[in-house]
């Protein structure tokens, strides 16, 4: 989570473009629960900007929300009005300011493969009190659905290892390892020990599948200039961005970074987009990820 953490990192952005989760997904992470939680207290684990924080805080009668980075913390706080949610800068390694038992729901929306299990299953253990629950969730890789050769596209330059096009180095290099590759694959090497946790449950869903409210609970309808801001959240955009100083973007008054490179791509890729020259961004596109919840 390094990049997040970088004070060139920017929080507004990432509140601003990353997909929202839906009512189906709180309510499958509140139905496994079953337990009266108005009483009780959450732990909302990598937090960022506190979006989960703030849509469950209802069910519960405190929200304890940690992050990493400054940034994030300072975002959630200015967007935040409820005194009962405390955000605080930290980490899911480092829970020693929690007394035993005193926890009664940890959640992490899309941080859990960032953390270091040695350390953060004897955490959960210790805080989460008995009956309590933890739920995982998160996301990998949009497909722009109906636009399977932009998808195609778009998926070499995000994860190209050397040139992806005439003097353009691909995104692949810059993405935090293993962080990536386990969030890729549905963090189905996220194991809670048997020892501490039953009832384990695991929801997935693989793009085009046709799932239910369980599991294809991210899929959106999205402006092409919306997929664009939210692509600039990727940490690996940002560290190509530090790479490769010299290559400005058009935003910037440059001749195109590696994104306005690869939409140029997948724009003559589309002819209908193609067809709407400046306007291309106005084109709305169905947005289906890959989610899992461990629970």
């Amino acid at each position: 989570m390094a990049t997040f953490a970088r004070p060139t990192f920017s929080a507004k952005a990432y509140a601003a473009f990353r997909p929202a989760y839906p009512p189906s997904l709180f309510r499958t992470v509140l139905n496994y629960h079953q337990q009266p939680a108005s009483n009780g207290t959450l732990l909302d684990l990598g937090c960022g900007h506190g979006l989960i924080a703030r849509y469950l805080r209802p069910h519960f009668k405190s929200v304890i929300a940690i992050d990493p980075s400054a940034g994030m913390i300072t975002q959630a706080k200015q967007t935040t009005t409820d005194p009962a949610i405390t955000f605080r800068q930290g980490s899911a390694e480092d829970l020693d300011f929690l007394p035993d038992g005193s926890v009664d729901m940890a959640v992490a929306g899309q941080a859990a493969h960032w953390f270091d299990y040695g350390k953060v299953w004897p955490n959960l253990a210790r805080v989460v009190r008995s009956g309590g629950t933890v739920a995982f969730w998160g996301y990998k890789d949009n497909v722009l659905v109906g636009a399977e050769r932009a998808t195609e596209i778009m998926e070499r330059f995000v994860y190209g290892f050397g040139e992806v096009a005439p003097g353009i180095e691909g995104m692949g290099p810059y993405w935090e390892q293993p962080g990536r590759s386990i969030l890729r694959d549905l963090l189905r090497s996220v194991h809670p020990p048997d020892s501490d946790w039953k009832e384990v449950i695991r929801l997935e869903h693989e793009p085009g599948e046709e799932g239910t409210d369980e599991t294809r609970w991210m899929c959106k309808k999205m402006k092409l200039g919306e997929v664009e801001g939210y692509l600039k959240t990727f940490s690996a955009y940002n560290g190509w961005k530090e790479a490769h100083p010299e290559a400005k973007s058009r935003e910037e008054g440059g001749e195109g970074d590696v994104l306005d490179i690869m939409w140029d791509h997948m724009i003559d890729a589309v002819p209908e987009w193609k067809a709407m020259g400046e306007r291309w961004r106005e084109v709305e596109v169905e947005n289906d990820w890959d989610p899992t919840i461990d629970r």
